[in-house]
């Protein structure tokens, strides 16, 4: 009988071990806004409809993906969207960075990321909000969210060229890679001009 048990129990252990578990929320929508802009005195959405030209610049921006497809990644649980909302932290009536959240398929299921910028189109700060990940917890740590500070629309913000992956992580590092590239993309397409660019 007792051999019986301890054969279930560690059935039971592998099956709990084999299975993703549940999300885990780092920051609710209302305060990852708050960590990005901890001056501001208040949050101002401006949620914009994209056009088919808007989404191809994205698009070429970002190596002709709207969303980042990895072998092994689960993305049905992503959708492509053509609108958008942009977060503007401002200070005395003044923008004084944007924000977007952005979502990317990772191995378990999707990553929530938000990413701060200053209104020039450069990452001032970002932080994970959500996952669904196992071996890519790490990314949620400032050591690995740090590197993307900087990034601008000029910049690779590719794993392997500018950034480096967490190690066993692959799959997750590449996806906070393109959800800063794609926020980047996404300010610089529609509130930048070519100049400024």
């Amino acid at each position: 009988m007792k051999k019986y048990t301890w054969l279930l129990a560690a059935l039971l252990l592998l099956v709990a071990l084999a299975r993703p578990a549940g999300a885990v929320v780092l920051l609710n929508h209302d305060a990852a806004l708050k960590a990005m802009f901890p001056n501001a005195d208040k949050v101002v959405t401006e949620d914009k409809a994209l056009t088919a030209d808007q989404i191809a610049a994205v698009k070429g921006l970002c190596g002709d993906k709207w969303t980042l497809y990895q072998s092994g990644a689960k993305t049905e649980e992503v959708a492509e969207n053509d609108t958008v909302s942009f977060y503007f932290g401002t200070k005395d009536g003044k923008k004084t960075g944007v924000a977007l959240v952005e979502v990317q398929p990772g191995k378990w299921g999707p990553v929530k990321y938000v990413v701060a910028m200053d209104l020039a189109g450069k990452v001032t700060d970002l932080a994970v909000m959500s996952y669904v990940e196992q071996r890519g917890r790490p990314i949620a740590t400032k050591r690995f969210l740090g590197q993307f500070i900087g990034k601008t629309v000029k910049s690779p913000v590719t794993v392997g060229k500018d950034v480096d992956a967490v190690s066993g992580a692959t799959i997750s590092s590449r996806a906070t890679a393109f959800a800063v590239k794609k926020a980047i993309a996404l300010y610089a397409t529609v509130y930048l001009s070519p100049e400024e660019e």
